[in-house]
């Protein structure tokens, strides 16, 4: 029997409320759609009924449309059967309806749950009720009319901030714009709309359809001059994603020739975005981080997270300071512990800077960052280490130093005490391996800046124990981090994948290919920098270090060039002093420096491998290719060794862990797109000219020549030696 999902009943007083009922959000889907109709036809028919009021279950109005319905679309590539919602029920059922109709919203609502109660004639709200339409984040524009209701409710420039920058606003907000009518309290939330919906059949409130509304839109010049710089602003900062361009259009079809036809263009317009290769690329990744939360044989057999209340952190430069920051404001207190007593207090100057950094940017009220302060403490040994529930060490990359540190926490921690690393390439084994604590020790590998990065890398060994891996999994998601488990190897899954990235352009270099010219192709594809420029942010010896490790695990597919040394050698590290390929000059961004390139010279004269002694002639196209293909290369030998669970595991990785474009679906998403077939052919004929740094690897071969997606999951033919 089919689960109602759309419940209405009728008062004494003639107010029929229409509940959505699909826990735990309220999404929207077909059976909603059908559900809404049918009870708003018998609610305009019944002769008892005067009034209606929309509401949600459960404390929740509506977290918009079901985004499993763009998986649909998307794997049919056919969005002709998609209903006009926008009209027929928005328009004709709702917004139309001969009975007054009012939303009474509470907790959320967002997207299509919004657009239904900007469609009704009224909307009383909760406290602290978030309001949004955040469709542009899946690559698709506002479908059930909100492009045309909000500039009418809110006004056009403030329109144009919630749509474009997924910007949600709450209640309170929402009744200073004229968004919202009322607020009243969870208790009195349904009285109060449904007197405010007698006041309208009585004519004592105004009966108000939003789409007809021109009050908030002002002149045609100033709304055309806010859209104006609104488009120049979203072909700088998104320059690939054509949502933002379209959003902006199809208002301005509205303002122009009025909110009907900009409802026909929104249709359109959505129809033809759902099938653009953003929308699924994002609706992708928007599933492929929620899969992250669930681990094989960690969250599937019954473990509860035990309470992680007291955390010790060794280390106080940028990595610990930065762990410590995200824990404190997550209300975990912290034990930072340093060698001495001036690094002890470099380290806590910098969380309370990091801390007043988020203060000045108001992500973090004055209240809640003195709270965060007053639950850290500096230490300058062990004495409080007893009573800790995990400790997070974050020194310099420097094995016997870590393998001492491991050895004295097994001594002075207590025996269920969590014992984590933050390295990024160690092999977690070998920080270990002086203990016999091997069940607890576990990679938790945050990225800088820990407290803004999203990523956390959670790195078991075969030893580690799913309890160990679970904890660290909950306090991810308590410190708002999304973490994904994988397994032990030299640079684990981010810094493994990407090691060619770093490689590749040196080997372009080396061929004659202007740096800066990697860098802008680079950017033009999506990424805030380019590789050259990465490696001035890193610093230089950081960089040499990693290489050093990536060299030692995997000496057959390394590029080794001597540009690096030289530019210390010229004195230059980057932005840490100013000098490195580009020029860092404070308040202004960064310049490419001509000076470099007599250095970029010597290396070239150094390696001769330019074939002839001239620059090799490329394209942009072949450009990014020499530059990503390697690192799909790589990811595929991720994948084929178990390092991760999955393939979207990698996506999502690489694009909060290395700023891959969000738009692009992640690394293995996009090389789906490019295709396995043609990945393969430009690695292969690369290597025969240029050597094994280019050497398709076995998964990507296979997968090529029988036509697998790289993403597919491993099959019998194509078994892992999982590392997970």
């Amino acid at each position: 029997m089919a689960v109602t999902r759309v419940k209405m009943e009728v008062g004494n007083d003639g107010v029929a409320v229409i509940s959505i009922s699909n826990p735990p959000l309220n999404v929207i889907n077909a059976a909603v759609l059908a559900g809404l109709k049918e009870k708003f036809c018998e609610a305009t028919r019944r002769k008892d009924v005067k009034a209606i009021v929309l509401t949600g279950n459960g404390g929740r109005f509506s977290g918009g449309f079901d985004i499993n319905a763009f998986q649909k679309v998307h794997q049919s590539s056919d969005a002709s059967d998609s209903q006009n919602e926008s009209f027929d029920l928005v328009v004709d059922t709702i917004e139309d309806c001969k009975k007054p109709v009012v939303a009474a919203v509470e907790g959320l609502a967002l997207g299509g749950g919004l657009e239904l109660a900007m469609g009704c004639h009224a909307r009383i709200a909760g406290p602290e009720t978030q309001l949004g339409l955040p469709e542009l984040t899946l690559g698709v524009i506002p479908g059930l009319g909100g492009t045309q209701r909000l500039p009418r409710l809110v006004g056009v420039s403030k329109a144009v901030e919630m749509m474009l920058f997924s910007k949600p606003i709450t209640s309170e907000e929402g009744k200073l714009l004229g968004l919202i009518d009322d607020i009243a309290s969870s208790e009195e939330l349904l009285k109060a709309s449904r007197l405010w919906a007698l006041g309208i059949a009585e004519r004592c409130k105004p009966w108000v359809r939003s789409l007809h509304r021109t009050d908030k839109l002002g002149s045609l010049s100033e709304a055309q001059g806010v859209l104006r710089a609104a488009r120049e602003q979203a072909k700088r900062t998104a320059p690939n994603m054509p949502q933002h361009l379209a959003c902006l259009d199809v208002v301005e079809e509205g303002i122009l020739h009025g909110g009907y036809n900009g409802l026909l263009k929104e249709a359109a317009m959505s129809k033809k975005l759902l099938l653009s290769n953003t929308s699924k690329a994002l609706t992708h990744l928007f599933f492929a981080q929620r899969a992250t939360a669930k681990v094989p044989k960690v969250t599937d057999i019954g473990l509860k997270p035990r309470n992680v209340k007291k955390v010790a952190i060794i280390g106080g430069g940028i990595m610990g300071s930065g762990i410590a920051t995200a824990l404190i404001l997550s209300n975990i207190s912290v034990f930072l512990k340093e060698i001495n007593s001036e690094y002890l207090l470099k380290g806590m100057k910098t969380i309370e800077e990091n801390v007043q950094g988020l203060v000045t940017r108001r992500k973090v009220t004055l209240d809640k960052a003195r709270q965060a302060l007053s639950i850290l403490k500096g230490v300058s040994d062990y004495s409080e280490f007893k009573e800790v529930d995990m400790v997070i060490e974050a020194v310099i990359e420097d094995v016997p130093l870590k393998q001492k540190i491991f050895s004295e926490l097994e001594k002075v921690c207590s025996s269920c005490c969590i014992l984590a690393t933050n390295t990024s390439t160690i092999d977690i084994n070998v920080v270990g391996e002086r203990t016999n604590s091997q069940d607890r020790i576990i990679g938790a590998h945050f990225f800088s800046p820990a407290h803004i990065m999203p990523l956390l890398e959670i790195v078991r060994t075969e030893k580690t124990s799913p309890q160990a891996i679970f904890d660290l999994l909950t306090v991810g998601k308590i410190i708002k981090k999304v973490p994904i488990v994988v397994g032990n190897c030299t640079g684990f899954a981010v810094n493994r994948t990407f090691f060619p990235y770093m490689q590749g352009p040196h080997f372009l270099v080396n061929l004659g290919v202007d740096l800066f010219r990697i860098d802008r192709v680079i950017r033009n594809f999506g990424l805030p920098m380019g590789p050259f420029q990465l490696q001035d942010l890193g610093g230089y010896r950081l960089g040499l270090a990693a290489g050093k490790e990536f060299a030692k695990a995997f000496p057959d597919r390394i590029f080794k060039s001597p540009l690096t040394e030289l530019l210390l050698k010229d004195g230059r590290n980057g932005k840490s002093n100013g000098k490195g390929f580009y020029i860092y000059e404070k308040g202004s961004r960064p310049k490419p420096d001509p000076s470099v390139l007599p250095i970029v010279e010597e290396c070239r004269q150094l390696m001769k491998i330019m074939p002839g002694g001239k620059p090799i002639s490329v394209t942009d196209k072949e450009i990014l290719e020499m530059v990503f293909f390697p690192v799909v290369n790589e990811a595929c030998r991720v994948l084929d060794e178990g390092v991760v669970a999955r393939a979207s595991d990698l996506d999502v990785a690489s694009v909060l862990g290395m700023s891959f474009p969000s738009y692009r679906g992640g690394i293995m998403f996009w090389a789906d797109t490019v295709g396995p077939n043609h990945i393969y052919s430009g690695l292969k004929k690369w290597s025969e000219v240029y050597g094994s740094f280019f050497k398709p690897s076995r998964f990507l071969e296979e997968r090529a020549i029988e036509g697998i997606p790289l993403s597919a999951a491993a099959t019998s033919s194509l078994k892992s030696n999982s590392k997970l």
